[in-house]
């Protein structure tokens, strides 16, 4: 009995405006094709964390896997960029599975908006002044008052950008957490962050929005002058990342936990 065929993906090519991702695309569409995103099975992305976040958050109605390649300054999502033998690569590469966050905030005027975040959700002062913040977990108030610059929750795949800048915990992929982390906290002064099970809504409120009014930012996305923030981990939305064995997701952020 002969062994069936083995099928050629098929790949659909996403670059940023940087030039050297724009010549990357059409020498890899040259030689690999280039379907249409909707009929591929595999999307790849070239640019940078910034384009991959951008990526995920466009194309995860269609469910497709990305596999990244770094053709931007900052790659820490991303695959090293390689012409030879991507599909090779591409069979070979391990899986991440990453849960966004769901940010829901309402403004001063009442209006409601919904974004998704696969890095982190952060509340920041627009002003000079501090914000005031009282969290709650799951409708169970936490922290009556929180005096900082801003506050933010982190996924596992986030823990190592915004929120590792801010001296908050770094998170292996499969934790089931996220991380509450204070940016430059001023009362309480020895309140560091909390970690938080994945299942609980995080909800935050704004105590004096009108003069210390705050903005709330779901990775590009940001939302001013919110008075109120919800945030919980989306089940139903699921985003597949590709990496190459040797700089799997996972041994990445454990190497980030021994960085010097």
């Amino acid at each position: 009995m002969t062994a069936p065929r083995r099928t050629r993906k098929t790949l659909a090519f996403a670059a940023s405006d940087r030039p050297e991702a724009q010549e990357a695309r059409a020498l890899l569409a040259a030689e690999y094709g280039d379907a249409p995103e909707a009929e591929a099975d595999v999307i790849v992305a070239l640019g940078g964390d910034g384009f991959m976040l951008e990526t995920l958050r466009r194309t995860m109605d269609l469910g497709r896997p990305v596999y990244g390649m770094n053709r931007g300054s900052v790659g820490f999502l991303m695959n090293d960029y390689g012409q030879s033998d991507l599909l090779g690569r591409i069979a070979a590469a391990e899986q991440a599975i990453i849960h966004p966050l769901v940010m829901t905030t309402i403004d001063r005027n009442g209006e409601e908006r919904r974004a998704l975040a696969i890095n982190e959700v952060s509340l920041l002062r627009q002003t000079h002044q501090t914000a005031r913040l009282r969290i709650d977990i799951d409708g169970k108030l936490r922290l009556p008052e929180l005096v900082c610059d801003g506050v933010l929750v982190a996924t596992p795949a986030g823990s190592t950008a915004y929120n590792l800048s801010a001296n908050g915990p770094i998170l292996p992929l499969g934790s089931k957490l996220v991380a509450l982390t204070p940016i430059s906290p001023f009362r309480p002064r020895r309140w560091r962050g909390a970690l938080i099970p994945d299942d609980l809504d995080i909800s935050f409120r704004v105590l004096d929005p009108e003069k210390r009014p705050v903005s709330a930012v779901a990775d590009q996305v940001e939302v001013r002058d919110v008075a109120t923030v919800e945030v919980c981990v989306d089940r139903v939305d699921v985003l597949t990342l590709l990496f190459d064995p040797e700089h799997a997701l996972d041994e990445r952020i454990t190497m980030e936990q021994f960085a010097v």
